[in-house]
């Protein structure tokens, strides 16, 4: 089994095995205020190496790598860029909030690496909405896969309640983007997105399903790797809708709250659990499907 380990710097966790830097946290971004700073895993490699995150595309340059990042947190925006007005469409307001650390704790748990992160969520005016204790974790699960799992739990410092929603909730149809979302590379755009029911592309976007997957071709190797994200039983809208795109570029989103506002009374919390499966390789349906089961399985053990 190959000995994972991680580093610790001023603005980052490096995780690695052996060698290989499997993931950079940055838990301390420098972005720019539209692109409301908050934590991000950025480069995220295969075990063998290669990148299977794309950072700051030019598209849109508030996508770094895989984030927890929200649209719509009652006016607020925690995820970048301009917000979606009913009747209005996109509009760049003074609302782009900031996910600010506070500290984080690293250890090893038996073979595996456990981060413990406690964030704010602070408004563009400096109201705090959220505490945020976030909990990452990195694990081989064999030679050619390993896995991330991430779990967060949000309490509200409001006073009052709050929705958090999606452009869809707000009146864009099909839109209903918000949660753990991850940026594949260029050279995976046009790829096949992976389902229990089959491969597929843009038409599942919308789709509810335990799990979803993308497989994807790089640049100058021709190699293959497999993204797969798995939401946990336990999560309150499991399973969730997606969203998921592969003709314009990759990208893969389990969204708690994709068409249906949640509203978080003052005092109360926000739960979430994830597992994102790394794979060297091109796994078909059913081995991303058994993969995923499996990572759900260990998500409930975890519970």
């Amino acid at each position: 089994m190959v000995h994972l380990h991680a580093s610790v710097k001023d603005d980052r966790v490096v995780m690695s095995a052996g060698d290989v830097e499997l993931a950079h946290y940055v838990t301390r971004p420098t972005d720019v205020r539209l692109e409301s700073p908050r934590p991000y895993l950025s480069p995220i490699r295969t075990l063998a190496g290669d990148v299977v995150s794309l950072f700051r595309p030019h598209d849109h340059v508030w996508h770094k790598g895989i984030a927890w990042s929200l649209p719509v947190v009652g006016d607020e925006n925690f995820w970048g860029g301009p917000t979606f007005v009913r009747g209005q469409g996109y509009v760049q307001l003074p609302n782009n909030g900031e996910q600010r650390h506070v500290s984080i704790d690293v250890a090893r748990k038996g073979e595996a690496l456990s981060l413990v992160h406690h964030l704010d969520w602070v408004t563009e005016a400096g109201e705090h909405l959220f505490a945020e204790r976030r909990e990452l974790g990195a694990a081989v699960v064999d030679d050619r896969t390993w896995e991330l799992t991430f779990a967060t739990t949000m309490t509200s410092l409001c006073d009052h309640a709050v929705s958090l929603g999606s452009p869809t909730t707000r009146g864009r149809d099909n839109a209903g983007y918000g949660g753990l979302f991850w940026r594949g590379p260029r050279s995976f755009t046009g790829g096949p997105i992976l389902a229990p029911g089959g491969e597929g592309g843009d038409e599942l976007r919308g789709a509810r399903a335990p799990w979803m997957g993308f497989r994807g071709t790089h640049d100058g190797s021709g190699a293959v790797s497999t993204v797969v994200m798995v939401d946990a039983p336990t999560n309150e809208a499991h399973p969730p809708q997606w969203f998921a795109r592969s003709e314009d570029f990759a990208c893969l989103c389990p969204a708690p709250f994709f068409s249906t506002e949640r509203l978080v009374e003052p005092g109360s919390l926000v739960r979430e659990e994830y597992a994102v499966l790394v794979h060297d390789g091109g796994w078909d349906v059913a081995q991303a499907d058994a993969a995923a089961t499996a990572a759900a399985t260990r998500l409930m053990a975890r519970a």
